[in-house]
């Protein structure tokens, strides 16, 4: 089958492409026909050798985001030939990637994908998607009425959060770098944007918070940024963090009685420990998009698995303006 490899570490231009065996199904697995994938951070990192202690052994097929068709079910799989699905499910060490034309998948990681959707987009969604879900509805727990903070606006994850903060009833703030994506934030269903390159934390804490503070602050961006979600946060507040790997004063969560989350969704696929419940998060994250509730952000630009460098260096160039896709 083709199948777009990696045999090092390095730049875009890494990526060659192979024939390799098509996966068998085995029990509590199933074979996924790839129709798309989606580029996520952690699958430039691992490409790059940022995560070599996650990174699949070479020659390495990476992404997990894929969606597709069923082509093969092992035993004790609730999965039909034919049935259109989307998962997380691969990419990273023990795991064969999406960057194929038939990818083995744990039949626990996997659920039906949104009617309302096509394959393509369906793609978008999976590792965001679960992200945004376990830091916001699994981890703080958000509520009606909670002022919400998520930073990052249209970015994969945070894209999500919005409509996810939204759907449960919290008034929710965007932290926004442009007017474009503060246009696009409040489509998605942020009430208010903040544009942190021009105001600082005192000043919109002030502002919207009548010095309050935020009741549950959602960083994307890590380094610095958590410190500032401190500073943000209510007294009994809560910050969750899908990039935490910095070291930080932990003094003003300690004036606050803040409680700190970190979310790394891989954990269930590197430890195998959990997985059923990310196909639970995906169906739950399904009947949301049927019900017009979630939908996923795309960015305009369009790659093939041949373009698979360029999709890249699309999305580490900054540019991309939600999940970009690449189509088998």
């Amino acid at each position: 089958m083709e199948t777009i490899v990696i045999h090092r570490f390095g730049a875009p231009d890494v990526f060659e492409s192979a024939d390799l065996p098509v996966p068998q199904a085995i029990p509590g697995h199933l074979v996924i026909k790839v129709a798309a994938t989606s580029v996520n951070p952690v699958d430039c990192k691992i490409r790059q050798g940022k995560l070599t202690a996650i990174a699949p052994d070479f020659p390495a097929v990476l992404h997990g985001d894929v969606s597709g068709v069923v082509q093969a079910v092992g035993d004790d799989v609730d999965f039909a030939i034919g049935e259109e699905v989307f998962a997380c499910a691969g990419g990273v060490k023990g795991l064969g990637g999406a960057l194929s034309e038939y990818m083995l998948a744990d039949a626990r990681l996997v659920a039906h994908k949104p009617k309302s959707l096509d394959l393509h987009q369906a793609a978008a969604l999976p590792l965001v998607s679960i992200t945004a879900w376990e830091a916001l509805i699994e981890r703080a727990k958000v509520t009606q009425g909670q002022q919400v903070l998520i930073h990052g606006a249209t970015g994969g994850v945070s894209h999500i959060a919005i409509q996810l903060a939204k759907w449960a009833g919290a008034t929710v703030y965007a932290a926004c770098s442009s007017e474009r994506k503060a246009d696009i934030a409040k489509r998605l269903g942020a009430d208010e944007c903040i544009f942190y390159k021009q105001t600082n934390v005192r000043d919109y804490v002030k502002e919207f918070t009548d010095n309050r503070g935020f009741d549950v602050i959602f960083d994307t961006v890590g380094g610095d940024n958590i410190a500032k979600s401190f500073q943000a946060a209510a007294i009994n507040g809560t910050v969750v963090s899908v990039s935490s790997r910095s070291q930080q004063d932990l003094s003003p969560m300690h004036a606050k009685g803040l409680t700190l989350h970190v979310v790394f969704m891989l954990i269930p696929m590197l430890y195998n420990m959990g997985r059923e419940r990310h196909g639970a998060i995906l169906r739950q994250i399904a009947t949301l998009v049927d019900e017009h509730k979630l939908k996923p952000l795309i960015d305009e630009q369009k790659f093939n698995v041949t373009d698979i460098a360029l999709a890249h260096k699309y999305l580490e160039s900054g540019a991309a303006i939600g999940k970009v896709i690449v189509t088998m």
